[in-house]
């Protein structure tokens, strides 16, 4: 079906759910009456600017058929003008109606799980898997949003193993999904004695923070093992046996969270992740192409797998995606992050455009 021919049929689904919500049998079932009224609130939009394209080409038509006819010049300017001030109109409703097209993600609004790994590169690859971990937690910061640190695995000098953390906040997950896959830095290490300039990198996975309704983990699937926290936190951490390492058996997935005092706190946070892993996981089986994007994300942690390279000597920062340099490489570490991230949102709407425009 022609993107023209899915706004007729939502254009005619508008007027019977209107007509739906005049008759007295909808109207005295108050949960069918909510439900057919979000969905008729939902098409709105799209009849507005339906009806709005319509008018336009009539009127374009009009001005056309001026153009033809006009013997008078001064006329056949008046139309002429007319004619492409419409002409820019209609292609402007042509665009907004097929944004009204793209599916929303249903996904975009949900917390956020943000996993961060040192991948090549040694300390060198710890110690910038620690800036990211900043990045985010200030970005989250900026944005108003709540973080919760999950697990934490220290490395050596100040860097780290591996971070996961969950951000919550509007459109969080909508946000942060393209900061998926490996980020590459460029630059002269403390330890550095000849100011040579080295290459590592560091992996993120961003990942929809699963809910209980979306993947069941029964109690049979899981076995849970308790350790002693090597991480900080004070006395009690380090003393008891509070941390939590979770395997999912049928997949072999393993979760580790210490971040908490309590040995059930921490087993609460574990599986909210391990959940979100699975769902994931789900999504990654039933879409062919989100299982090649989710193979992408993580990759090897090799340098020449990346995504975006972050260059000290030159403060820049190039995501390769969408071909966007930025030179202002400490202010994006400090968490100004909107350039990028709106970027790379406009330019993951414009292909699901693409992809309406050529169905």
């Amino acid at each position: 079906m022609s993107w023209e021919g899915r706004v007729s049929e939502l254009v005619e689904r508008h007027r019977l759910l209107t007509d739906q919500l005049a008759d007295g049998a909808v109207i005295a079932d108050r949960e069918r009456y909510r439900t057919v009224a979000r969905e008729q609130a939902e098409l709105g939009p799209v009849v507005e600017v339906a009806a709005e394209l319509a008018r336009v080409r009539s009127l374009l038509a009009q001005a056309r058929e001026v153009l033809e006819t006009a013997d008078d010049a001064e006329l056949e300017a008046l139309a002429n003008a007319e004619a492409e001030t419409l002409e820019a109109r209609e292609e402007a409703l042509l665009e907004t109606l097929k944004g009204h097209l793209v599916p929303r993600d249903p996904l975009a609004d949900r917390a956020a799980v943000v996993e961060i790994r040192a991948g090549t590169g040694g300390d060198e690859a710890g110690l910038f898997a620690a800036d990211l971990l900043r990045m985010y937690s200030r970005y989250a910061e900026r944005r108003g949003w709540d973080i919760e640190l999950v697990d934490v695995s220290e490395g050596e000098k100040g860097g780290l193993r591996e971070a996961v953390l969950i951000a919550r906040g509007r459109d969080v997950y909508g946000d942060l999904r393209n900061e998926s896959g490996v980020h590459r830095v460029q630059r002269v290490p403390v330890t550095e004695s000849q100011g040579r300039i080295h290459t590592s990198a560091a992996t993120v996975a961003v990942l929809p923070e699963a809910e209980e309704v979306d993947v069941e983990i029964r109690e049979d699937e899981i076995r849970v093992d308790v350790y002693r926290s090597s991480g900080p936190g004070g006395q009690s951490v380090n003393t008891t046996d509070s941390a939590v390492r979770i395997t999912h058996i049928p997949t072999g997935l393993v979760v580790t969270c210490q971040d908490e005092k309590s040995q059930h706190k921490n087993k609460a946070k574990a599986l909210r992740v391990l959940r979100s892993r699975l769902l994931d996981q789900r999504i990654a089986e039933q879409e062919a192409a989100r299982s090649r994007e989710r193979r992408l994300q993580v990759g090897t942690g090799d340098r020449s797998a990346k995504i975006r390279t972050y260059n000290f000597p030159q403060s820049r920062v190039t995501d390769h995606r969408i071909g966007l340099t930025l030179h202002r490489l400490h202010e994006i570490l400090a968490g100004d992050l909107d350039e990028l991230v709106n970027a790379l949102k406009l330019a993951r709407e414009a292909e699901r455009l693409e992809s309406v425009a050529a169905s």
